[in-house]
């Protein structure tokens, strides 16, 4: 009923009160994650309870032993005693073995479930957290703060609860056994009552201040992986070193004051600790001399008040572990509480198969409150139609393709898709009708074919290999030294960058979107695997609306239509040769970047959009 009890608070407790910050409510919260393992947490509880009485006995037949059996000289007593202290002994180690199996299992099943929610929540959060946040920061959430609960519950609670219930059975035992000596040996809980108040509120903070700095050390590690090529190209590596040095640092000196608190609070334990025999022992003596008190209880007393404090140090021990817990549970549950920005709203209802018209309503749109990041843009692309959108750096054109998936929202007007707006439609059925291949395409370290098939899993080898003789890829990929079975590494590192390309091209056929955008997709390849991803993206595009963002007349020159941006707005739009004719910003960009390539390059490729 107890038990029932906990569950029924944890589940009344109002959602305002279950604030990171708060530190019973995170204390709550890790306990309510025990909820759909009670059994396992009933039979924990036995197994405490049980190891509790057995260690609180001990010292009560001992002293009877004293009494009843070494002092009266009689040997058939003290036998009895032994057998009765072995069996004792036996219970305490079945009920030790069965916490630690059941504590174990515990903690790893209540890893799983907080791993599956964090990983759950960060896939739904939109990428305007993700770009705010560290990478590094989150992995060491994700790992280094999730491996510090799962000790908490499957080494922490037990020793913690072993304690309280075995110092709730001690403190019980001697009030049973004497009352006027137990007041003496707890006249030291007030003492130590504000010691651990003392060293808590320290320690807390202090280890909340060692989680967030061993999250910047992750950050800057995997920072400086990823960007090692370019720290030894710039010879950088020496100022890298000196700042994860100081990074490292902090890290070091939070950890050294957080293990500096707590582990003043042992050594206070002990001289408690033996204020206390010492009190019990001389108080005790003298009773003993008067007649007041057995010889056998002051010797009970003796054990007992070791026997008391040995649990206080286990607390004292675990102090450091529970406090570090709850500064990393603090920031788990700062992701868990954030609340997706970006989701299906209740009513929303399924996509039908797309035409794939896309319109614009006089949409602003700001990554903050600072500066519009798009102006008032009103657009409509029909079904089928390509669509190309140049500008200067910085003018806006990955936001605006970035609106129609919606991974952003616009502060005023509306995205369209087929009349629909994207904000009102089921954001799976709306993502799954989209197809993007850009400048840098990410793949992840599995097999070709698992890569290419990411958008339908249930393809089979022959639709895959379609996709892939479509997208200019089959032949390359059958020189693989596995072919289409071959892991591509970290990024698809070991792949070109040409033949990553085709591989994210082929990835978009299979999945036969409605809508494709393509973010500068052949930007980074030199003039001769263009003409191979050109006659690729022009398979691909045939009957699909697209929006091609690039800086390369070939890819730009035979669209339907020419988008111009700038600094936000629309300020040209048209065919190639119009555009020219108008002697507006795209003919000015047209004479500054794509009139030196034209003629031998260029002209090479520019009919990759027509037909042949």
């Amino acid at each position: 009923m107890g038990l029932q009890r906990m569950y029924r608070r944890l589940a009344e407790l109002p959602e305002e009160h279950l604030t990171a910050r708060d530190r019973r409510a995170v204390v709550r919260r890790l306990l309510a994650y025990t909820r759909p393992y009670r059994g396992a947490v009933v039979g924990l509880v036995v197994a405490i309870v049980a190891f509790s009485f057995s260690r609180g006995a001990a010292p009560t037949l001992i002293g009877r032993a004293v009494d009843q059996a070494l002092l009266p000289r009689d040997p058939a007593a003290l036998r009895r005693f032994v057998l009765a202290l072995l069996g004792v002994y036996a219970l305490m180690f079945v009920a030790q073995s069965a916490q630690m199996h059941l504590v174990a299992s515990l903690g790893y099943r209540v890893l799983a479930t907080m791993r599956q929610q964090l990983m759950d929540q960060i896939l739904r959060l939109s990428l305007r957290y993700l770009e705010r946040e560290e990478a590094g920061d989150l992995m060491s959430r994700l790992v280094n703060d999730l491996d510090i609960v799962q000790t908490f519950f499957s080494q922490t609670l037990r020793q913690v609860l072993g304690s309280l219930f075995a110092l709730v059975g001690i403190v019980g035992a001697m009030l049973l056994l004497d009352l006027r000596l137990a007041l003496v040996a707890l006249s030291v809980i007030p003492l130590m009552w504000l010691a651990t108040q003392w060293v808590a509120a320290l320690a807390r903070r202090a280890f909340r201040r060692a989680r967030e700095t061993i999250g910047d050390v992750s950050a800057d590690l995997q920072e400086e992986i990823e960007g090692i090529r370019v720290a030894q190209a710039f010879s950088r590596t020496q100022e890298n070193i000196r700042r994860f040095v100081e990074r490292n640092r902090r890290n070091m000196e939070a950890n050294i004051t957080a293990g500096a608190i707590t582990s003043a609070f042992g050594p206070a334990v002990d001289v408690l600790s033996t204020l206390g025999l010492a009190l019990v022992a001389g108080v005790g003596g003298y009773m003993a001399l008067a007649g007041l008190v057995t010889v056998g209880v002051v010797v009970a007393f003796v054990q007992y008040v070791q026997s008391f404090f040995r649990p206080v140090r286990m607390l004292a021990a675990q102090w450091t572990m529970a406090q570090s817990a709850l500064a990393a549970a603090e920031r788990l549950f700062e992701v868990l509480d954030l609340p997706p920005d970006l989701t299906s709203p209740p009513e929303a209802v399924p996509l039908p198969r797309l035409q794939g018209e896309v319109v614009f309503e006089h949409v602003w749109f700001a990554y903050n409150d600072a500066q519009w990041v798009l102006r008032d843009i009103h657009l409509r692309i029909a079904p089928g139609q390509t669509i190309a959108i140049v500008g200067p750096t910085g003018a806006g054109k990955s936001t605006l393709v970035s609106l129609i998936p919606r991974f952003y929202d616009p502060q005023r007007g509306r995205v369209l898709v087929d009349g629909h707006d994207v904000r009102t439609v089921d954001l799976h059925s709306l993502r799954r009708q989209i197809g993007m291949v850009l400048q840098e395409p990410f793949l992840f370290n599995t097999t070709v074919l698992e890569n290419i098939r990411y958008g339908r899993p249930d393809a089979t080898l022959e639709e895959v290999m379609a996709a892939a003789r479509a997208a200019q890829a089959h032949d390359f990929i059958q020189r693989l030294p596995q072919g289409y079975e071959t892991v591509v590494g970290e990024r698809g590192k070991l792949l070109s960058l040409g033949q990553r390309q085709l591989l994210a091209i082929a990835r978009a056929l299979l999945a036969d979107p409605r809508i494709i955008i393509l973010d500068e997709a052949t930007a980074s390849v030199d003039t001769r695997t263009e003409v191979r991803i050109q006659a690729a993206l022009r398979t691909l595009l045939q009957g699909r609306t697209a929006l091609v963002i690039a800086h390369r007349l070939s890819t730009v020159r035979e669209a339907d239509r020419i988008v111009v941006l700038d600094q936000g707005r629309i300020v040209e739009q048209g065919p190639h040769a119009d555009l020219l004719a108008a002697e507006g910003l795209y003919a000015a960009l047209y004479r500054r970047q794509f009139a030196a390539m034209e003629g031998w390059a260029l002209d090479g490729v520019a009919g990759a959009f027509s037909a042949e």
